[in-house]
């Protein structure tokens, strides 16, 4: 079974990290033991995300991440795979889902960390999400029907198989291209997890064109 267990990390730096040569496998990145299907259709090159909303690392990783993602070429993907290791951690998954099923979630999902850890909302059950889902243009009835829909509970056993199939057991997490595992301990910071991920796209796109 996965433990929940949130990454402890060094926080050093890697200046000049910026090229797939300045990797070294087993140092700023692990190659996973099973590697999983991308989820994109096309050949763009896949960046996952793995998260916890109640995790005040992934928080923090926000910002860094958000603003690389925002510079990144048409080829690469970009998703978010919220951790479902129990309790509190598959309740956030559920309400990631839902936002995402009533197509909120670009606007919900930076407010719903900040309500977490800035104002100290735990947001856990269904009540309390519905009303915080209510201020994005949805009903808190629409809010909790979509919680329990067979379709949000669905993706939600879909994260954990993938989470199982790549062994992790912490966040936030990096994987690139279903293979590639960056974490705040290998990339040193996480300031440095975006950059890393980074080198690793670029190798990706090497290994494509040899």
């Amino acid at each position: 079974m996965l433990k929940p267990l949130i990454l402890v990390f060094a926080g050093l730096a890697l200046p000049g990290l910026a090229t797939a040569q300045s990797l070294v496998e087993g140092e700023h990145y692990e190659v996973l033991d099973n590697p999983v299907e991308t989820q994109v259709e096309d050949e763009r090159i896949e960046v996952t995300e793995a998260f916890w909303y109640g995790c005040p690392h992934c928080y923090n990783l926000e910002e860094p991440l958000n603003a690389w993602v925002a510079e990144q070429p048409e080829d690469v993907a970009f998703q978010r795979m919220p951790a479902t290791m129990g309790g509190d951690w598959n309740t956030h998954a559920f309400a990631f889902y839902a936002a995402q099923e009533l197509e909120i979630l670009d606007d919900l999902h930076d407010d719903f960390f900040h309500a977490i850890h800035e104002e100290g909302r735990s947001l856990t059950d269904p009540d309390a999400i519905a009303e915080f889902f209510s201020d994005y243009g949805v009903s808190e009835e629409e809010a909790k029907e979509a919680l329990g829909s067979f379709g949000v509970k669905g993706k939600v056993n879909q994260a954990h198989a993938r989470m199982r199939q790549m062994q992790l057991m912490g966040v936030p997490a990096l994987i690139v291209d279903g293979r590639y595992l960056v974490s705040p301990s290998s990339a040193g910071s996480l300031d440095n997890m975006p950059q890393v991920a980074g080198a690793l796209v670029e190798q990706v796109r090497e290994e494509r064109a040899d």
